[in-house]
């Protein structure tokens, strides 16, 4: 692989010399009918374009290959042109979930030790409100509307026209073992941190999911998660932005995801669970069919049995509902189908057997070792645990990321040195539980900062909450515990599904539901919550800290 070629970017240059007019990205313009709206479209030929000019104009403000800039530009044109332009420039892009909230987005900022910002207007009057990056940050690019940059920085202020700048792509080498970009995690539980990912690591992922998925040239995606939305043009998908807010994709208008997939003909949809949830509840409703796709792809947390089987309702007989699983610092790690999940596994889950996340994708690496909390420094000092037995799960592949930026106090918590391979590298500890089954599938028990240490023994999450969903009348569990680890008192938290519900009755139900189980037999406490605090990236993920914080005051 050539210096030119280890770039992630190269893959967009490839595309358009080979499909120079196939459309790249189309963009919702004026209208508030999803079915009539406007879109205004870029060809891959343009966005090549595009991005080497903008490429050029951010190295002519004075942005150097290496520096680190955060970028904060909604799905658009923009996004995907600034990202694109800044790997073919060298600089090195900070991703934060702009949903993490003013605290969260100044302390990501300040970890990350940037010195240039790239943003909307809207993006800069919220940095110089709230004082992100006081100390690193010391250039400046908005974007403006009309193709224009207003850079700043040191005693200097320019205004200038993209359009203007070359349109060849500048000749900035990269090795695949250079730093490519800096993607925080959701922080879901505990500080969100920067992950260190490298133009090989990138390229490994785009690989992984292109031979995972199938994903072909010329399908098109519907991206309602911008982050995942960036392989869309790696893989030579057309994308199509839909009209949503982002940041909570549990609130999405469905018709904003149906509309657009009937339109376009989308093959390729990724989607929180909690936005499946939406779009098959009003696609179960008005028995919506979408044939146009290919897959549905859902990360993010684990999907429920009823949400997948409702989005499998409105696919054709040969398409399928996919739950990769993964996490920032590696994706994919291992993957299922919706056949195989609601032929199979999805009724020994609901007997609280945990959630099955597939077999480990090509080239993936697994292994379930003893949980402890205890730094690791070689796979030699641990072992490995038998079929069933559960354990925290520990990957190795080629998109697994090796570091954390700047956090070496996470990297011994979280990598592990693996010498035995031919080239010696660090498997990533996932934080998760879990288990692996005699025909080689991967269990998910929850995480690990989780797990409820009783004095009868450990409690996990999944399996557990697993049992008490069955009850009809309860949208969802959250298992927490209270007081001393080791001593914990276990609770079940309960959010109920919409309407008046006798809480006195469902609790007696649930009370029955752990006496039928020994291992839940010492669950006490049964507590209604209106509606759980979820993470900003996906909706789905529960925030069982804060949940426990609240339990701990009821029972107290």
């Amino acid at each position: 692989m050539s210096e030119f070629d280890a770039n992630i970017a190269w893959t967009l240059t490839q595309r358009a010399a080979s499909d120079p007019s196939l459309a790249a990205v189309h963009q919702p313009g004026s209208g508030k009918d999803p079915l009539s709206r406007v879109y205004k479209t870029l060809s891959f030929y343009d966005l090549e374009e595009y991005s080497n000019k903008l490429a050029n104009a951010l190295l002519d403000c004075g942005i150097k290959p290496g520096t680190r800039a955060v970028l904060m530009v909604k799905p658009s044109f923009e996004f995907f042109g600034l990202t694109f332009a800044v790997f073919k420039a060298g600089i090195i892009p900070v991703f934060i979930d702009p949903g993490m909230g003013i605290k969260g987005l100044g302390k990501c900022i300040a970890d990350s030790q940037a010195e240039a910002f790239i943003g909307i207007p809207a993006a800069h009057l919220a940095r110089r409100i709230f004082g992100w990056g006081r100390g690193s940050l010391n250039q400046f690019v908005a974007i403006k509307s009309g193709n224009r940059l207003k850079s700043w920085g040191v005693g200097s202020t320019r205004t200038l026209n993209v359009a203007s700048f070359s349109d060849a792509p500048p000749h900035i080498s990269v090795n695949d073992n250079q730093t490519a970009a800096i993607l925080f995690t959701s922080g879901s539980t505990g500080p969100a941190k920067g992950v260190v990912y490298t133009h090989r690591i990138f390229n490994a992922q785009v690989a992984a999911l292109r031979d995972l998925l199938d994903i072909r040239p010329g399908e098109v995606d519907l991206c309602t998660f911008p982050l995942f939305a960036l392989f869309a043009p790696a893989l030579g998908m057309t994308s199509v932005i839909p009209r949503m807010d982002f940041t909570r994709p549990g609130r999405v208008n469905p018709l904003e995801v149906i509309g657009p997939v009937e339109r376009f003909q989308v093959t390729n949809l990724f989607g929180s669970p909690a936005l499946l949830r939406r779009v098959q509840a009003y696609g179960v409703l008005y028995q919506t069919r979408l044939p146009s796709l290919n897959r549905v792809v859902s990360a993010g947390a684990p999907v429920p049995a009823d949400v997948i089987a409702g989005v499998k309702s409105m696919l054709n007989t040969s398409s399928q509902v996919f739950t990769p699983y993964g996490a920032t610092e590696s994706l994919p790690v291992a993957c299922i189908g919706s056949n195989e999940i609601l032929n199979e596994t999805a009724a020994l889950t609901a007997q609280g057997k945990g959630v099955c996340v597939g077999r480990p994708v090509k080239g993936m690496q697994v292994a379930i070792i003893p949980v402890t909390n205890e730094p690791i420094a070689q796979m030699a000092d641990t072992t490995m645990l038998k079929y069933g037995q559960i354990g925290e799960i520990v990957v190795s592949a080629d998109q697994v990321t090796q570091a954390y930026d700047a956090r070496p106090e996470a990297n011994a918590s979280s990598k592990i040195m693996d010498e035995s391979q031919a080239s010696p590298r660090y498997r990533h500890r996932m934080g998760d539980l879990g288990y692996m089954d005699p025909i080689g599938r991967l269990w998910f028990c929850g995480r690990k900062a989780h797990r409820v240490w009783t004095s009868e023994g450990p409690l996990d999450t999944i399996p557990t909450e697993a049992i008490f969903n069955q009850h009809p009348l309860v949208f969802r569990t959250a298992l927490v515990g209270v007081g001393e680890k080791g001593l914990h008192t276990p609770v079940i938290c309960v959010e109920l599904k919409p309407g008046r519900h006798d809480w006195g009755q469902i609790q007696k139900d649930l009370k029955r539901i752990a006496m039928e189980h020994s291992q839940l037999a010492q669950i006490e406490y049964f507590l209604h919550h209106q509606a759980f605090p979820v993470d900003v990236r996906h909706n789905s993920k529960i925030f069982r800290e804060k949940l426990a914080v609240w339990a701990s005051r009821r029972i107290h």
